[in-house]
């Protein structure tokens, strides 16, 4: 690394869990954010702060208004624009040594193979079961490690799904989509800003610990957090046999 890079990560370095050679893994590592919105923003920030080499973001939609409540990447002169482009922006401002590669699409059966193949580790950020459960799908027959969150109104949700090393996917937690109305939208639900920070803040600690090798992971465990009464829950998750998905892999 070059002496600008080492007084920039110079807090992690002196972690002896992750030390040089952590930060190095960080360097060379290649993560998929698939969302540039509420846990996608903080996803993107401190993983670009972090170090981590080149961050994929998938996401085709615009900057509005209404987003500016708790996705912080992005500022009120970005309204407009695509978000994909305002995360490149704010990511260049964070660190230069971070590539960036974007992709201003819709996570579609067709795409999603092409797109994962090429990342090491993914994060979901998305906002509709559709795409929770394609991803997952994907990941599971690529054997990409997942970290999935979700949030709303003021509680959030977060587990790293690993198939390909023993840990249950998605879809052995979540067989079956909620039926309509079950499970509301940030627009239908509301949700409280902050959370979204919480959130996606713990997804980049996960994927920390993942590339470093530090700690204890989140696989075949769940954290629950309530930010209305300042609680936190964790639960174990345990792998399907008959998971549709995962279940004979």
């Amino acid at each position: 690394m070059e002496p600008e890079e080492l007084e920039r990560y110079a807090r992690h370095i002196v972690l002896r869990e992750i030390g040089g050679a952590g930060q190095q893994k960080l360097r060379k590592a290649r993560v998929l954010v698939v969302g540039a919105g509420g846990l996608g923003s903080p996803v993107l920030m401190y993983l670009a702060a972090a170090g981590v080499g080149v961050l994929g973001v998938v996401d085709d939609d615009e900057v509005s208004l209404s987003n500016l409540q708790r996705q912080v990447i992005h500022s009120t002169g970005n309204v407009g624009m695509p978000k994909v482009t305002s995360a490149i922006e704010a990511v260049a401002r964070i660190n230069p040594h971070v590539t960036i590669e974007p992709h201003q699409t819709r996570i579609t059966i067709e795409n999603a193979a092409d797109i994962i193949a090429n990342y090491d580790l993914v994060m979901d950020g998305s906002d509709n079961f559709i795409t929770r459960y394609l991803i997952n799908e994907v990941c599971v027959n690529l054997g990409k490690p997942l970290i999935s969150a979700a949030m709303s109104q003021w509680e959030g949700q977060i587990s790293l799904y690993d198939s390909a090393n023993g840990g249950p996917c998605y879809a052995c937690v979540f067989p079956e989509r909620p039926a309509d109305g079950l499970a509301p939208s940030c627009a239908e639900a509301g949700v409280m800003g902050a959370l979204a920070g919480v959130m996606g803040s713990m997804m980049a600690g996960e994927t920390i610990k993942y590339v470093t090798g530090a700690g204890e992971g989140l696989v075949g465990q769940m954290i629950i957090y309530d930010a209305l009464y300042s609680e936190s829950r964790k639960m174990r998750l345990a792998k399907s046999s008959t998971c549709k998905v995962c279940g004979k892999k």
